[in-house]
């Protein structure tokens, strides 16, 4: 039987018969079937199908199979395709082979051998997607770590995504960073009816904007100096699973709209082609910085906004679950004394006291990291707080705190002194972006979300240099 992620079987036959017969042994296994009658009418089921598997006659009435199976290798180069002719054509089938069809199908059908065919060209196709995959999943940690806790805070977190998963909604996870918001997004996709299919992550702040657009969409074959080849995107290779755009508070502006559009019409095209592409993806999205701040400042879309935000959960962050602490500590020390090979070790009291007073600013990638850097520290069977040297990093408290208003000038009327103070964070703002970007203009106003016709007419202003 089929697999509940598998995609529907393109059957390419001008003979009306004969392509009920396929479509009804076919879909008696459970199979989503898809019918074209000529090499014209192939080609438009590809571009908007994504079929898994195509069955084609090579003799049509208008096109060949050949061409059919030309236009699926363009489409995909890992889409299977099974040829079917007449006895008198199998040194046809055995050419088409040669050019990259998977196997032949001799007329008249045996519906057994077919049956067996299109399982064995759905079994490469998952092969091929999950190699596809791979990549990615690698540069997730070895190991990675299971939600651990039992604070009140996390149950209730759990709760919500168990309600989430059920549907097919856009999730917003929102959290501080270090939190484990893919984790998250993890154990929603694992929890949905798309846990069969693909999880596909993309972390939107760590990829250049020049990169960004065709690692979500995709590009044709010469689109851009260096495109030799058509490349998937995230959004393809995320089809009938769940696609995670983490850090989507970091999206330029530029890349919103396109993102909006694909999120509401279920379709995109690559970059350099024109021919829409459908797909059947959930969207989990996830940020550390305040979206309706963002969305007043004018540095994120409100309507996308609104369209990622339909379900949000917030995550808490490790300080507001301190009595994890403890928990999460010990499932650290037994996962890398198991990796390192070492005996397990214990958590001394005073280092679970550390532990908990800790604020933990990096949430649980900080404890984490803390506690692999005591494993390795610990040369005998305890760890203790000198091990954790968490008090290097708590700043020292100031011994005279200073009221911050109390530098600011408010003399005047209520006008001059939002006036002054607008003034001054603007300057100091413009002041920081351009050190980020070495002193380009154009760099700066990208960070600023300005034109730099714009940041030019504000350094004058300010009477600022970038020299």
């Amino acid at each position: 039987m089929p697999r509940r992620a598998d995609p529907p079987i393109l059957i390419v036959e001008d003979k009306d018969s004969l392509r009920a017969m396929l479509r009804h042994a076919l879909e008696a296994q459970g199979h989503q079937v898809i019918e074209a009658r000529d090499q014209a009418e192939a080609i438009r089921a590809l571009e908007q199908s994504r079929p898994g598997v195509v069955l084609s006659d090579l003799r049509l009435p208008e096109g060949d199979g050949l061409g059919v199976l030309r236009a699926a290798k363009e489409s995909d180069p890992d889409l299977p395709v099974i040829v079917m002719t007449a006895f008198g054509g199998i040194q046809d089938a055995v050419a088409a082979m040669k050019d990259g069809a998977l196997d032949f199908l001799a007329k008249p059908v045996d519906p057994d051998h077919l049956l067996l065919l299109v399982e064995r060209a759905l079994g490469m196709r998952r092969l091929a997607m999950e190699n596809l995959l791979l990549r990615e999943e690698l540069a997730v940690r070895r190991g990675a770590p299971q939600i651990v806790g039992e604070d009140a805070k996390l149950t209730q977190v759990i709760a919500v995504l168990q309600r989430a998963a059920a549907t097919d909604a856009t999730v917003l996870l929102e959290g501080e960073s270090g939190t484990g918001k893919e984790l998250f997004a993890r154990t929603l996709h694992a929890l949905s009816p798309r846990a069969d299919g693909p999880f596909v992550a993309i972390n939107c702040a760590a990829i250049p904007e020049t990169l960004l657009e065709t690692e979500l969409f995709g590009h044709e074959k010469g689109a851009f100096t260096g495109a030799a080849a058509r490349k998937s995107g995230k959004f393809e290779l995320a089809h009938r699973g769940t696609l995670f755009l983490d850090e989507i508070g970091d999206l330029q502006l530029s890349l919103q709209a396109k993102i909006l559009r694909a999120l509401e019409e279920k379709r995109f095209e690559r970059v350099g082609g024109n021919a829409p592409i459908q797909v059947d993806v959930r969207i989990v999205a996830a940020t550390n910085r305040n979206l309706k701040a963002a969305v007043a400042a004018r540095q994120f879309r409100e309507d996308l906004y609104f369209r990622l935000s339909v379900f949000p959960v917030a995550i808490p962050s490790l300080r507001e679950r301190r009595s994890d602490i403890p928990r999460l500590a010990r499932y650290f020390v037994e996962r890398f004394c198991r990796e390192m090979k070492k005996k397990t070790l214990a958590l001394a009291p005073s280092a679970i006291d550390d532990l908990c007073a800790y604020d933990w600013p990096g949430n649980v990638r900080e404890l984490q990291n803390c506690i692999e850097r005591a494993v390795i520290l610990t040369d005998g069977d305890t760890i203790h707080a000198r091990h954790l040297a968490l008090s290097a990093r708590r700043a020292p408290p100031s011994s005279t705190p200073v009221d911050p208003w109390s530098q600011i000038d408010l003399s005047g009327s209520l006008g001059d002194a939002v006036q002054r103070v607008a003034t001054e964070v603007e300057r100091r703002k413009i002041e920081e972006a351009l050190r980020e970007a070495a002193g380009n203009q154009a760099q700066a106003a990208d960070r600023l979300r300005m034109t730099p016709r714009a940041l030019a007419q504000k350094l004058r202003e300010h009477r600022l240099t970038t020299s």
